[in-house]
């Protein structure tokens, strides 16, 4: 712990203020309250744990409320939102000094204070509550807080999540008693200023996952309490207690009853292994007939805790989960794929059907993991060719399917630079580019390259544990990305691959669904659509760009979510852009896919056009709805 620039005195006096009465103050509680306790959340000291520190953190602010009416202090409240709200000031100034309390250590007072023990309310019995986790920047940002000191985390915070300048932050921690505020701030700013990561569900202890505490420590606790109340409960017999019919559980066994199959998914020994030359045989090729790989499958002492954080994470364990798949433990004993060295961690790759799970812990033997999970039902042969093994500094190693003969890196902005072959030992891939690692301006988005067979296939790391298979042509009949049209085709839309990293992606399509000649006579501009198809069904997202020649990158003309368009199902997709000449004049430019039979636009822009092409004048900054006609007379509206 670091949090002893907390100042062991009293907190300076402050000009007086306007008199701030204990009604105002609750509503300015009640109104910002999910923002207080955020803000606890994230001043707390990490070693708490995330269950602890979301329970402390609404009871620092459920607390905050002052007894009676109190000079508000003179300092600033936000600089967007709650300028000149003395409550708001008030109540946020008693929430961070106690957080800043509760990082104390214990031995520099004879009596320790109420924040630093734990909260008597509020309380879940019987269940570990912690925020949703985030993607992999916020994991990374949660890391970097986790090695500030208090003051600076509440720096930090103060800066990003309340908005205040340096002057304003400082003025707020002398308030609250922090020692150094000027050394605080400049401890805050040694980390990258990610402010917009701090309002995502990773620091959010208003939405909350559940998990059970320890089931069998729980049951030994309660065997006391049982053998306690068996006369009481005999007597309550003896005197006629109802005890027929149906209970609200009808003929399931009690709670904390052994499961058979639960017991069985716990042990290392049941886990399935599959023959190294099964998928040879068999009628399905997916991730059910990978063989284990690894240089620890035996490690039954691993496996054990591996398959134990599955069944009841701790709150050292960071969990994540692609969108719509469960994190709950297996039903039975899952199939093992892998378990062996990888960089500083010691990695177990888990199959139960439905997701893959895995289970990372350091190999130095220090606390903490991490387990993570991902939805891989109805994997076809294409999909299922690889799993990440491990990312580290910028890059991410894979684990390849048994019927991968071959591994290269490519880059898709360089289609020309050809491939780089990698390193596959036992299915495991040399280290490559990560573009989920990447931060700053899009330069370079590098791919793993697979050869199965006479096919190549191109799969991209978007931050989730299976990489998303890339695909071009039309809907319904896609190809793989493999000629040099194809890769020209990704190239100007490789790093629209960023805005669907985490969401759970299966493969993403590119299809350029027209050509367009430019009113200038300049060439002809290339329309593409990529859709994004996920794992769980829902939740596809779909981008028309427009490229130009010579650009490097296409721009988004529109975009949606859960449409059909520019899918198996419907094939179709209309998109416009504001389009400027070199000589300054301005034109609306539309497309449909080859077969749409006429355009037609409307509000800011009125215009109409045969075919699938539409060329009109327009202002700048002009909107206009557009109206397709499909030839087998369909109407098709613009994307959005």
């Amino acid at each position: 712990m670091q949090s002893q620039d907390v100042a062991q005195r009293p907190a300076p006096s402050s000009p007086a203020g306007p008199v701030v009465d204990v009604e105002q103050a609750e509503a300015a509680l009640v109104e910002h309250y999910p923002r207080l306790v955020r803000l606890a959340y994230l001043v707390l000291p990490p070693g708490l744990g995330r269950s602890r520190r979301v329970l402390t953190a609404h009871a620092l602010t459920q607390r905050a409320l002052p007894r009676n009416r109190t000079p508000a202090p003179v300092i600033p409240a936000q600089s967007t939102g709650r300028d000149g709200d003395p409550g708001y000031a008030l109540v946020r100034l008693q929430v961070l000094r106690t957080a800043l309390e509760a990082g104390l250590p214990l031995r520099l007072r004879a009596w320790p204070k109420r924040s630093q023990l734990p909260p008597l309310l509020p309380q879940v019995w019987g269940l570990k509550l912690f925020p949703r986790s985030g993607g992999a920047d916020e994991l990374a940002l949660d890391q970097r807080l986790s090695t500030l000191s208090g003051p600076a985390r509440a720096a930090y915070a103060l800066r990003g999540l309340e908005r205040l300048t340096d002057d304003g932050a400082r003025k707020v921690l002398a308030a609250v008693g922090v020692a150094d505020p000027e050394g605080a701030l400049l401890e805050a700013g040694g980390i990258p200023e990610q402010f917009a990561l701090l309002d995502s569900p990773e620091f959010d202890p208003c939405s909350l996952q559940a998990r059970p505490t320890d089931l069998m420590r729980r049951r030994q606790h309660l065997k006391a309490a049982l053998a306690a109340g068996a006369a009481l409960l005999v007597c309550g017999a003896l005197l006629g207690l109802p005890g027929e019919g149906w209970g609200p559980d009808g003929a399931a066994a009690p709670p904390y009853a052994r499961n058979p199959a639960a017991q069985a998914a716990l042990d290392p020994a049941k886990l399935t292994r599959v023959p190294r030359d099964a998928w040879r045989i068999s009628a399905r090729t997916d991730f059910s007939v990978w063989p284990a790989r690894g240089d620890l499958t035996g490690d039954e002492a691993l496996l054990r805790r591996a398959l134990a954080v599955w069944a009841r994470p701790g709150e050292t364990v960071q969990v994540s989960a692609t969108p719509g798949t469960p994190s709950g433990g297996p039903a039975g004993p899952p199939q093992l794929l892998y378990a062996g060295t990888v960089d500083a961690a010691r990695v177990v790759i888990l199959h139960d059907g439905l997701r893959i799970a895995r289970y990372a812990e350091p190999k130095d033997g220090t606390q903490g993991a991490a387990l993570d999970f991902a939805r891989v039902d109805g994997a076809s042969r294409a999909e299922a060719g690889a799993v990440v093994l491990g990312r580290a500094d910028g890059n991410v190693r894979y684990l390849t399917a048994p019927w991968i003969e071959k591994a290269a890196e490519r880059d898709l902005l360089k289609p020309r630079a050809g491939a780089m072959d990698l390193a596959l030992a036992d299915g495991v891939t040399a280290p490559l580019a990560s573009p989920a690692l990447r931060t700053g301006p899009c330069t370079s988005w590098n791919v793993l390259q697979v050869t199965d067979g006479a096919r190549t296939r191109l799969l991209t790391d978007l931050g989730e544990l299976v990489p998303a298979r890339l695909t071009t042509g039309r809907p319904g009949s896609p190809g793989e990305v493999s000629g040099t049209a194809a890769l020209r085709t990704w190239q100007p839309f490789a790093c629209s691959l960023g805005t669907v990293r985490s969401a759970g992606v299966r493969g993403v399509n590119a299809w350029a669904f027209n050509e367009q000649p430019l009113p200038d006579a300049s060439g002809s501009a290339a329309w593409v659509c990529t859709r994004a198809e996920t794992w769980r069904g829902g939740g596809a997202r779909v981008l028309a760009q427009f490229h130009t020649p010579g650009g490097a990158y296409g721009a988004v003309a529109a975009k949606a979510e859960n449409v059909p368009a520019c899918g198996a199902r419907d094939p179709h997709v209309l998109a416009g852009v504001l389009w400027k000449a070199k000589a300054g004049d301005w034109y609306l430019l539309a497309a449909g896919s080859r077969a749409t039979a006429s355009i037609r636009a409307t509000g800011g822009v009125d215009g109409a056009a045969s075919g699938s092409l539409l060329t009109v004048s327009a202002e700048q900054g002009a909107q206009a709805e557009l109206k397709g006609t499909l030839k087998d007379g369909r109407s098709l509206g613009g994307l959005r």
